[in-house]
Formats: structure tokens, sequence, C-alpha cells
């Protein structure tokens, strides 16, 4: 199962690189292939918001569900990518919802 990690950066000192970052070890310890939008952004300087939201919101599209970080209902750009996954129909529950669940399949299982 992907999980795409949702949550706030701007704002944050680092952009809140390190929680993103410590969620997607903790969800791969536990089973998940994870798309992580701080692996992306740590990439790109200069980009702008519009360009980091484009893109997290097209990693979303191939996600499986959102695994969401605390205060993620502040920032506009994961209340958007939220959204998206609801309107097509993806589980999405905080980190710690996840990472509490005893399901997930071995890899290359659907």
């Amino acid at each position: 199962m992907i999980l795409y990690i949702a949550g706030p950066m701007t704002g944050y000192p680092d952009y809140n690189f390190p929680l993103f970052n410590d969620a997607e070890v903790h969800l791969r310890e536990a089973g998940y292939d994870v798309l992580n939008p701080a692996q992306r952004a740590g990439k790109i300087k200069g980009a702008s918001w519009q360009w980091y939201l484009r893109h997290g919101i097209a990693d979303v599209c191939v996600a499986d569900g959102i695994a969401t970080l605390p205060n993620w209902g502040k920032s506009r750009g994961a209340r958007l990518e939220v959204s998206v996954g609801h309107g097509l129909g993806m589980p999405v529950r905080s980190l710690k919802a996840w990472l509490m669940l005893d399901l997930v399949a071995p890899r290359g299982v659907d």
C-alpha cells in the first residue's frame, strides 16, 4: 500500500522536513511504501508553493491512502491534498492510526 504524507510545511522551521522524514521512516518500517513531499521539496530549491502543490496532488493521485501529520488542518496545501484524497475515495488517517493498523500486506500483494 502506498501512502502519501500530508502535513504543514510553510512557516515551520526547516519546513517541517524532520517530521515528514521521521514519519516516512516509521511508515516504511511498518511495511508501507511512502510518497514523502519533503523528499521532493528538499531537491528543488526556489520552486513556488503552487509547483509543490501540483506535484503533491499528482502524488496523491497515485497513492492508496493519506497519512496526516499533526496540525495538517492548518495547512492550506494539506487540506487540498486531503480533499483530493477524499474525492478519490481514499482512506485518510493520522500517522498514528496508520501505524496502529496491522493490515499491511506483504510487498507485491494487493
